[in-house]
């Protein structure tokens, strides 16, 4: 049986010479790069080789301005408690209704303690509704706090603008970048960004690191507090074997960036070849700007959890959403923001590809996939009711 991977939003096969360059420190070097003698001076110095290839991923002017975390939801914690700290006479907080839980669970919790948080709307095609936004900012506002690119339909949010009018009102500006970095080109030194957060296992790298970018002159407070470790930024012992496959992930990231337009390419290849052979099915987010390797794809009158199943069976790896949601019977809040037909919603599937996914296997899910569809159809009782054809294009919005 064919094996074919395209979960990879969820997380990304370890590249071998990411792996390569981690071993040394989960063995010979395992010093502690905050000691002074001769056993912690490997791990200081790739700590810091580590950071320089993480700011040229991202590009930053100042390796300083990396700070390694456990992962990109610490990070994103980090910010948002950093900015309500930081500016207590300020009790608002903007966001987006299609956020990661990362984001949105801190909002909630800032909630229950009596901050007003904005939750931005978005279109049919996934698109953030900007005039909302121009409405929510004001001077009562201490962050705001933006995905990049939604991890359900690859939609790129347009942040550098969103950034620069945030900063005209004082609020600042964060960003979870984990669906963008190393998919397309950053130069976030350019931009207004204060804040941007990004993980390792996103872009063939290890589970359990990430990062916060803290753009220099930047008020901050930590979240962990502790020993001075990341310039008493980040208290606890760094993870020196993740952060070091973290460096080397973003330096190859880096390499593979302009293979990204055969990735896209890839991706459309598939969704097109579906939409052609299956009625009734609808490409989330098709009409805006995506990262490439994203393709939802939403198939009425059926489960998705069912469509999961039967292609897991046929060695498809594929996902209904978020891996930080999976197990909900309800639609994703993506879905349900977009205000996806009901009947539709619950059919969602999200196809993700990286550098790694071949032709072969996109010819195979394009083989597999219709007669799934087919079978499942064949077995709703909405399906034999006289339901369909479904009144939408093929390419939502």
């Amino acid at each position: 049986m064919k094996q074919v991977y395209l979960d990879n939003n969820a997380t990304t096969r370890i590249d071998p010479m990411v792996l390569e360059a981690m071993m040394p420190f989960l063995t010979e070097h395992y010093g502690n790069p905050s000691s002074i003698h001769d056993f912690g001076t490997p791990s200081r110095a790739a700590l810091e080789r580590a950071r320089q290839q993480v700011a040229a991923l991202l590009g930053a002017d100042h390796s300083s301005e990396i700070i390694f975390t456990s992962c990109a939801t610490e990070a994103t914690s980090t910010a948002l408690h950093a900015c309500v700290e930081l500016m207590p006479e300020r009790r608002e907080i903007i966001t987006t209704a299609v956020e990661h839980p990362a984001t949105l669970a801190v909002c909630e919790h800032l909630e229950r303690q009596g901050y007003l948080i904005h939750r931005i709307g978005v279109n049919a095609s996934g698109a953030v509704d900007m005039e909302q936004y121009r409405r929510a900012l004001s001077t009562r506002v201490a962050a705001v706090s933006i995905m990049w690119a939604n991890n359900e339909t690859g939609v790129l949010f347009p942040v550098i603008e969103m950034a620069a009018m945030a900063q005209e009102y004082g609020a600042l500006f964060h960003c979870d970048a984990v669906q963008v970095v190393g998919k397309i080109p950053l130069d976030i030194a350019r931009t207004q960004i204060d804040m941007l957060s990004c993980s390792a296992h996103k872009l063939h790298g290890p589970k359990g690191v990430g990062c916060l970018y803290l753009r220099r002159g930047t008020r901050f407070r930590p979240l962990l507090r502790g020993g001075h470790q990341e310039r008493g930024r980040r208290a606890g012992t760094e993870n020196i074997a993740g952060i070091v496959g973290m460096g080397a992930a973003c330096e190859l990231a880096q390499i593979h960036l302009p293979g990204s337009a055969g990735i896209a390419s890839l991706r459309d290849r598939l969704q097109d070849e579906v939409v052609k052979q299956v009625p009734s099915v609808m490409v989330m987010g098709g009409a805006q700007p995506r990262v490439p390797g994203t393709a939802n794809l939403a198939f009425e009158f059926i489960e998705g959890e069912a469509i999961l199943l039967l292609l897991n069976q046929a060695g498809i790896a594929a996902s209904s959403g978020s891996a930080c949601t999976s197990g909900s019977l309800e639609p994703s809040h993506v879905m349900r923001a977009m205000n996806i037909p009901y009947t539709a919603a619950h059919g969602s599937i999200r196809f993700s590809l990286s550098r790694y996914t071949r032709e072969k296997e996109i010819d195979y899910v394009i083989e597999t996939l219709p007669a799934i569809i087919t079978r499942l159809r064949a077995l709703s009782p909405y399906w034999h009711d006289g339901l369909t054809p479904a009144t939408f294009a093929p390419v939502y919005g």
